[in-house]
């Protein structure tokens, strides 16, 4: 079982998210992944349902006297194996990813345990389409939304970065020298940052996903009991979207900037 929790949005595919103007909403999504591999030939059951129209999962508990012990947990959504990467991304991520570019601050924040599907909800494969994770459609939708928007009185401009925690170390995904441990510093104007983190402007959907594979090569992974090549670290992948926007007339000068920031996390 994995889940991960949304925050800020608006409405998209029929899911009710308010938007970041209104105040700050959590909102915690659980997927739960089918059984497979070593699962399967063990021979072991599914004990996990899920009512998407409920929110509700059921744990149930094996009695040898018919009764029943399940325990049920309630979500404001929740989704199993019979949902795709798409829907996944269209009813959590996106209002958040769109947020953003609006110039609010949203955070993706995905956990669960070793091998319950964290990597694959967040990024998934690049091919087919389909198996694409929110990571990577979010990337599509900053540029396809941007190359939508009127550009006579709007400029874009769109960062990257990449960092892991690692043993309670801050490293820099995409710096060279991968040995350097990162330093948290805290401002009255910019308050807790990462000092000297890498980040690339990026004009495309394709360069940001270069720019993710080349950190995903970066990062600290090592068998587990449940999975031979486990990411052992937790990885924060931040795009961040400046706006500059004038009236008809106005001078460059007088463009009003807001920056929206979106992070993406994999625990």
């Amino acid at each position: 079982m994995v889940s991960f929790k949304t925050a800020g949005g608006v409405v998209v595919s029929g899911v009710r998210m308010d938007r970041a103007a209104s105040g700050e909403t959590v909102k915690v999504v659980v997927r739960c992944r089918p059984l497979f591999g070593k699962e399967l030939s063990e021979g072991r059951v599914a004990i996990v349902t899920t009512d998407s129209l409920s929110g509700e999962i059921k744990i149930d508990t094996p009695s040898d006297d018919g009764a029943d012990r399940a325990k049920r947990f309630t979500f404001d959504s929740v989704y199993d194996a019979r949902n795709s990467q798409r829907e996944i991304y269209e009813q959590t991520a996106l209002p958040i990813v769109r947020a953003a570019i609006e110039g609010y601050n949203g955070t993706v924040f995905c956990y669960g345990q070793t091998g319950t599907g964290k990597t694959h909800t967040m990024e998934g494969s690049l091919d087919p389409v389909s198996e694409r994770g929110i990571i990577p459609n979010a990337f599509d939708t900053v540029f396809a939304d941007i190359d939508a928007t009127d550009s006579s009185n709007k400029t874009f401009l769109v960062r990257a970065s990449f960092l892991e925690i690692y043993n309670e170390n801050v490293r820099d995904l995409l710096a060279k020298d991968q040995t350097q441990i990162c330093q948290l510093k805290e401002t009255s104007d910019r308050g807790v940052y990462v000092n000297g983190l890498t980040t690339f402007v990026v004009k495309s959907s394709a360069e940001m996903r270069k720019i993710l594979e080349v950190g995903k090569k970066n990062r600290s992974v090592g068998a587990t009991a449940m999975n031979a090549d486990s990411s052992r670290s937790h990885s924060i992948f931040t795009v961040t979207v400046e706006t500059s926007e004038t009236n008809p007339g106005e001078p460059a000068s007088e463009a009003r900037i807001k920056v929206g920031k979106l992070n993406l996390v994999d625990l």
